[in-house]
């Protein structure tokens, strides 16, 4: 039994639950188009990570764009606890967010594609939640994994910060976190991403 948190913020690192060594397991293949979750993904393709609340939900705003879309999968990540469960992670003492991770061909749909995509399927202002779900799992995140869609996604976060206030909102997404990660973001069900560099933070701060 996990003592749930009353409020929705980041655990410190110390505090974290240990988690365990073994991956837990999981599908190998997409139930909808039915390639594999795991890769080796074709050449020429590329890696996105996307948190916006929910991934089930969330995914399936990526492989609904169609052409372009090699596969999608989900789990957590950017956490402290390595390979956690689903109920350690609701918790609030992994610090894990639900991410949809897009494996997409450059040459038929493009990353600033999937940028609008993220935008347009969720409230990013909201912290550590989505409407009635609320947890550190819930924030607002884009994990990119080179410069190119370190500055796209910089650039997508400043034209979303411009309408928001344009529309006369006050809150926006706070700056992007530059912090290099000494060591990938941990990633729960499995060890598929480890690639990962760099996070960008777009989530606002907690209420």
């Amino acid at each position: 039994m996990f003592t749930l948190r009353k409020k929705a913020e980041m655990p410190a690192a110390a505090d974290a639950l240990p988690g365990r060594q073994t991956p837990i397991p999981t599908a190998s293949k997409h139930f909808i188009n039915q390639n594999p979750l795991k890769g080796p993904y074709p050449a020429g393709t590329e890696t996105a990570m996307f948190g916006l609340g929910c991934f089930w939900g969330a995914e399936r705003k990526f492989w609904e764009l169609g052409d372009g879309i090699h596969v999608t999968a989900v789990g957590y990540a950017a956490g402290y606890t390595p390979n956690p469960t689903y109920e350690e992670v609701c918790s609030g003492r992994t610090g894990h967010n639900e991410v949809v991770l897009v494996v997409y061909d450059p040459k038929k749909i493009s990353y600033e594609a999937l940028l609008k995509t993220f935008w347009e399927s969720h409230d990013p202002t909201q912290g550590m939640r989505q409407g009635n779900d609320v947890g550190t799992q819930y924030r607002s995140g884009i994990y990119v994994y080179n410069d190119a869609q370190r500055k796209a996604a910089e650039a997508s976060r400043a034209m979303y910060d411009k309408e928001l206030k344009g529309r006369g909102f006050g809150t926006s997404p706070p700056k992007s976190s530059r912090r290099r990660h000494s060591t990938s973001p941990k990633i729960i069900t499995s060890n598929t991403w480890r690639r990962i560099q760099w996070a960008i933070a777009v989530s606002a701060a907690p209420a």
